[in-house]
């Protein structure tokens, strides 16, 4: 690389004055998607929100995930997400992230991922893009979205509960907190001690704890759980971020009490849960495939009924939430919304003049040389 800075276009490197043009190719760090993507959490729920309606009206391709998946490390897989955005900012591209827990013992994040953004005119990829960060944020601006539009019309949750206790998770609370959420209580489990610790010290530090210790802070008092059950039906707003590979809660007894669920993990809850609750997806097709719970669900009962709708539905006002039941969010995590936080970077980052590009990496582009 060498670091040449360039005022390129946001998102559409094939410019008017120069048609197919092949366009540079650059690198963007970690250090540069999150200096772009910090304090801008409304300004990225509202982003989601909008592709989720480019989504629900049909302006995207969001193809099934292509999952990577090892014999000798069935704990471990890496998954393709192909996607392309219309609308006014188009863009193609893929990610492609990797998740391996086992990465949390040896002291460095489960997952990590790269963003390839295509140029829709010539279908040049134009950038590489550091994109754990973007996963994450991603995720969490379709959860505070979720949380928002899923619980109008009912009473606001005000105690909040994080099952699984990981970088999705604190990224779900940060996004809850900036875009106005406040909670009284604050609830954690894990099933390692050392998470949920190290998550509490998080939540402590987004204020100054009280002078006696005592497990409080200015956004509520924080609890430490060792019983699943005990966290969940202490909690009107539940927040599964794990990494479960089937379904570990299975009583629904333990939502009697019709709590909003942000079941960002997918696989957490037993079909019975599912179907006693009322279910909405960001995408109906992508969620019922590769044994989500809602996947469950489908094969037990041979139906698709229990869904009630997307979030594309609730923010259209196709569908309404119901007050007396569970709701249930499983957003299976679609592409296009990388591609959309994607590009979002890349712009600012082209307009600041520090996109560094790769000279000369289309070399060959004399057809006949």
């Amino acid at each position: 690389m060498t670091g040449t800075p360039t005022t390129g276009a946001g998102n559409a490197p094939g410019t008017p004055d120069r048609p197919g043009a092949v366009p540079p190719f650059a690198a963007v760090s970690g250090a540069q998607v999150q200096r772009v993507l910090r304090g801008r959490e409304r300004q990225l729920v509202r982003l989601v929100e909008d592709t989720y309606r480019l989504h629900g009206d049909g302006h995207t391709l969001n193809p099934p995930s292509c999952f990577l998946r090892f014999p000798d490390r069935p704990d471990s897989r890496i998954i393709a997400l192909p996607a392309s955005l219309g609308g006014p900012r188009p863009v193609d591209g893929l990610k492609w992230i990797s998740s391996f827990p086992r990465n949390v013992a040896a002291g460095i994040p489960r997952a990590s991922a790269v963003l390839i953004l295509n140029d829709p005119a010539t279908g040049y990829p134009y950038a590489c893009l550091e994109s754990s960060v973007i996963s994450a944020t991603r995720t969490a601006a379709s959860a505070a979205a979720a949380a928002d539009r899923l619980s109008r019309g009912r009473p606001r949750p005000r105690r909040a509960g994080f099952f699984g206790a990981g970088l999705i998770a604190r990224y779900v609370h940060t996004f809850l907190t900036a875009t106005g959420w406040r909670f009284e209580a604050t609830g954690v489990y894990d099933v390692s001690a050392e998470s949920a610790d190290g998550f509490r010290t998080y939540l402590e530090r987004q204020g100054e704890p009280d002078a006696d210790h005592t497990g409080t802070a200015p956004g509520g008092r924080i609890t430490l759980h060792t019983d699943p059950e005990r966290l969940i039906r202490t909690s009107d707003l539940v927040v599964f971020a794990t990494v479960a590979a089937r379904p570990h809660v299975v009583d629904p007894a333990w939502f009697a009490h019709h709590p909003l669920v942000l079941h960002i993990s997918l696989r957490d809850l037993a079909p019975e849960i599912v179907l006693a609750s009322a279910n909405f997806v960001d995408d109906v097709e992508h969620c019922l495939k590769a044994d989500t719970s809602p996947h469950l669900a489908e094969q037990r009962t041979g139906r698709r009924d229990f869904i009630d709708g997307t979030l594309a539905d609730v923010l259209a006002g196709r569908v309404r939430v119901p007050e007396d039941r569970t709701v249930i969010f499983s957003p299976f995590g679609l592409g296009v919304l990388d591609l959309a936080v994607g590009d979002f970077v890349h712009g600012e980052i082209a307009r600041s003049g520090e996109l560094h590009v790769i000279d000369d990496f289309f070399h060959e582009l004399r057809r006949y040389g």
